[in-house]
């Protein structure tokens, strides 16, 4: 037979790259999650400050005359013009507050309010909220510590806040001081539970409230950093040691040590 009537040899397909693809899609997906991680946080940020500038001007509009307000000379809205508005008036409000004129209208006010059954008890409550949060005199939510708690062995972040009042001090067991804190629940902060715990069985911790917020809100995976994490790893360990000092006598478990690297 000669060579051209040979049948031609069929060559061997050639396997489809596939690690080319997987390194392809690899890619694209390192490349999508690192935009959504620089884009998501910018984006939620400005749609919550844009809610918010149309919520206070919504609010605040019924308020204007339409001679002051933009949109009257304006072919379209000026958003920030009733932020604008609520600011000026309540700084007015407080320097007219702080006259004695001022002080006589608002002690007025107050006498008023708390002649209504219902409406008083929701007023003083909020008067003290927001006298605490806003006077900077108060000392609330500025320390985070360490609290036995839900179970013994187990250590949640808590807020500490102010010492309890003297009727409640008194009725608390026990002689020892007493002080409130509040535990954020993960990953919502905003709620929570609130307790009296005794002041020896608080571990504070050398963390800010924003740093705690953040670990909190991302349950763990965010940590404030390295060196707060040895320092945690050490105030781990004091926890541990607290717990067995302050365990019931005649039970003496042996201290677990804490390896700080």
């Amino acid at each position: 037979m000669k060579p051209e009537e040979l049948p031609p040899t069929a060559l061997p397909e050639e396997p489809l790259p596939e690690a080319h693809h997987a390194g392809l899609m690899a890619r694209f997906r390192n490349y999508f999650l690192t935009g959504l991680i620089v884009a998501g946080p910018v984006a939620i940020t400005l749609y919550l400050t844009w809610w918010f500038v149309n919520w206070v001007d919504n609010l605040v509009r019924p308020f204007v005359p339409t001679v002051y307000r933009p949109e009257t000379y304006l072919p379209f809205g000026l958003p920030g013009s009733g932020l604008i508005v609520a600011v000026i008036a309540l700084t007015l409000l407080g320097f007219l507050t702080a006259n004695l004129i001022g002080r006589t209208l608002v002690d007025l006010g107050e006498r008023l309010l708390g002649r209504m059954p219902v409406v008083r008890a929701i007023y003083r409550g909020l008067k003290q909220v927001f006298e605490t949060l806003f006077s900077g005199k108060g000392s609330s939510f500025r320390k985070v510590g360490l609290v036995e708690f839900p179970s013994p062995g187990m250590w949640s972040i808590v807020l500490i806040s102010q010492s309890p009042s003297a009727n409640v001090a008194s009725q608390l067991p026990g002689q020892e001081e007493h002080i409130s804190v509040f535990l954020p629940c993960a990953p919502n902060p905003t709620t929570g539970f609130f307790f009296y715990v005794p002041k020896s069985k608080i571990i504070e911790v050398d963390m800010s409230t924003e740093d705690a917020a953040t670990l909190i809100m991302s349950a763990g995976v965010v940590q404030p950093g390295s060196d707060q994490q040895k320092r945690n790893g050490a105030l781990a360990g004091m926890a541990n040691a607290a717990r067995v000092a302050n365990s019931a006598a005649g039970l003496k478990p042996a201290p677990a040590k804490a390896k700080v690297e």
